[in-house]
């Protein structure tokens, strides 16, 4: 029995208690709603997708690359049929067999520009290859191993004639050159990226990777418990966006021509390397490119790197003397100089500070005309024209004409070597630019800056791509904005005095009967470690044709041939060798 103050204790007891269940019943409603509120609001979305991941199943759908085609609509790089090589370990019968098997197919024929591989023998390059594969299928530590990748329709005949068992193929992404390995350097090559997602680099490839590669689709289904498909389920589909093929202005003729040619030749006069670059000066169409030697872009892997650089585009050099033609230009353009002026400093060699500059014939010439000195391509005459410029409007030209900044062109890899600030230019400095000497330019910043002087004085941007096409349908990529570098009158006289240097040889060279070219050749030392090599150079001759009406400016640039002590001993004969047949291909009269 409670009596008393054990009754009111006890009934204080059961209220403090009913108030505390009270409480957790509160706080414990209080944490359901804030939960759902947690899951309902804030999370949903988060926990919606959580629970397609566990009903659905999805795949990505492949886009099919652009292709890249000649200026006549044919592909020089196009989508192809490829597998993927596998092996399911556990299904091998005998190792040994099967890679004695697969070797002599799956080997990589030694290219001609790997002098390694070269080599070695056919026998030693089945027997490396045997090894390789032997490698891969002993392996423990997994199921299944990729063999081979890029794995042609023919290879896949020819394997799965020999009835292995364990080997099977997968489709994959291929690209296709139907034309081999012409105008590689300015296609580039589709590689992957660390993600392993088909990735464009170098020349067209890499700059138009993002329009060639176009986007990938998406199928979604529902699934099972055990991840099968639900017959009667939901499904879902993204099409896949294919990439948009550009057409260029690539001549394949042209470029056909260029190539055997600068192959010949580099090989004739031994040289290390070889690049040749034709433009059409009204507009910048690029319709040539080639450097040598290259390489083959559908087996890039087999190849050293050096070999993916487009030299045209990618590697600078000291021009010599097919820097005088820029140089003078501009001296007529502001009138630093006219026509008629006799230069009064062209008797012996100059002396500038404590440097005495000669003319690389050790001939000189008093009382030269510009004409002359064009003609004769005199140094110690360049330099009077040089003083008379001066150094801010020696600089102020080369800015002009591109020198210092990029070409524009639409290939990935350019390079941009710094011209000196007009503030740094020294007497010595302003001295040797004059004949093309302590200046870094690229191939195509050279022939970019010539093209202005065949287009009466206006600079274009050098471009390779004409058309985008999607859906059958051609968008013109427009030439951009042109730039009055000097004035038509400089360029014509510039013109008369290159093509008089040309004519005033014409019992050396092979000149295209009928055709007047405006031109000029240029030999430089090579500098190294802050001193020019006397036994390195880089000969040179730029020009175009026909004078008055030019279908096309070139250049062509041979490092360090041990043929010919000069330009005019090599480089000058590829290039007329390939004037005298682009001049009729492209349409053009005799005077």
């Amino acid at each position: 029995m409670i009596t008393g103050r054990n009754q009111a204790d006890y009934h204080s007891l059961k209220t403090w208690r009913i108030k505390l269940l009270a409480l957790l019943f509160l706080l414990g409603s209080f944490v359901i709603a804030a939960r759902l509120f947690s899951w309902q609001v804030l999370q949903s979305d988060l926990l919606a997708n959580y629970a397609r991941v566990q009903q659905q199943s999805q795949s990505s759908l492949p886009a099919m690359r652009g292709a890249i085609l000649a200026s006549d609509g044919f592909p020089l790089a196009t989508t192809g049929e490829a597998y993927l090589l596998w092996a399911s370990l556990k299904d091998i019968v005998d190792v040994k067999r099967t890679a004695s098997k697969l070797a002599p197919l799956l080997m990589d024929k030694p290219e001609e520009n790997d002098a390694t591989a070269s080599a070695k023998t056919e026998e030693e390059l089945v027997l490396n290859e045997e090894e390789r594969i032997k490698t891969l299928l002993g392996r423990t530590d997994v199921v299944w191993v990729p063999v081979k990748r890029k794995i042609g329709k023919e290879q896949k005949q020819q394997i799965e004639s020999l009835g292995i068992k364990g080997i099977g193929f997968d489709p994959e992404e291929g690209r296709a050159y139907p034309e081999a390995s012409m105008a590689a350097q300015v296609l580039g090559f589709v590689g992957k990226d660390t993600a392993g997602t088909p990735k464009g680099y170098f020349g067209l490839e890499g700059f138009y990777d993002l329009t060639l590669s176009g986007s990938k689709g998406v199928k979604t289904w529902e699934k099972d418990a055990f991840g099968n498909p639900i017959i009667l389920g939901g499904s879902h589909k993204v099409g896949a966006q294919d990439g948009i093929t550009i057409k260029t202005h690539i001549d394949r003729s042209a470029q056909y021509l260029v190539e055997r040619h600068l192959k010949e030749g580099v090989e004739k006069y031994e040289a290390a390397e070889g690049v040749v670059v034709v433009m059409r000066p009204s507009d910048g169409a690029i319709l040539a490119m080639a450097g040598f030697p290259a390489y083959d872009p559908a087996k890039f892997n087999n190849f050293d790197k050096e070999f993916y650089i487009n030299p045209a585009i990618g590697e600078s050099f000291e021009p010599g003397s097919i820097f005088k033609v820029l140089v003078m230009a501009a001296a007529l353009d502001s009138e630093a100089v006219a026509p008629e002026d006799k230069c009064d400093s062209c008797s012996g060699p100059r002396v500038i500070a404590e440097y005495t500059i000669e003319s690389g014939s050790k001939q000189y010439y008093p009382d030269s005309t510009p004409k002359e000195i064009i003609e004769h391509s005199d140094n110690v005459g360049m330099i009077w024209v040089a003083e008379r410029l001066g150094e801010e409007k020696m600089a102020d030209y080369l800015q002009k004409y591109g020198i210092g900044r990029s070409s524009g062109i639409d290939l990935q890899g350019e390079l941009v070597p710094p011209l000196r600030d007009s503030d740094d230019w020294g007497l010595i400095d302003l001295a040797t630019a004059s004949f093309g000497q302590g200046v870094a330019i690229t191939p195509i910043q050279m022939v970019r800056a010539v093209g202005a002087l065949a287009n009466a004085g206006k600079l274009v941007t050098p471009q390779v791509v004409d058309k985008i096409i999607a859906q059958n349908q051609e968008d013109d990529i427009k030439p951009q904005k042109t730039e009055q570098v000097i004035s038509p009158r400089a360029a014509k006289q510039i013109t008369d005095m290159m093509v008089n240097g040309v004519e005033s040889k014409s019992d050396m060279w092979p000149i295209p009967r009928g055709f007047q070219v405006a031109g000029k050749t240029g030999t430089a030392q090579i500098p190294v470690a802050g001193h020019y090599d006397p036994n390195k150079v880089v000969s040179s001759f730029v020009g175009f044709a026909p004078a008055n009406n030019p279908k096309f400016v070139m250049i062509v640039s041979l490092k360090d041939p041990k043929v010919g002590q000069y330009a005019s001993q090599n480089a000058a004969f590829i290039w007329f060798n390939i004037a005298d047949d682009l001049l009729p291909y492209f349409g053009a009269q005799p005077n």
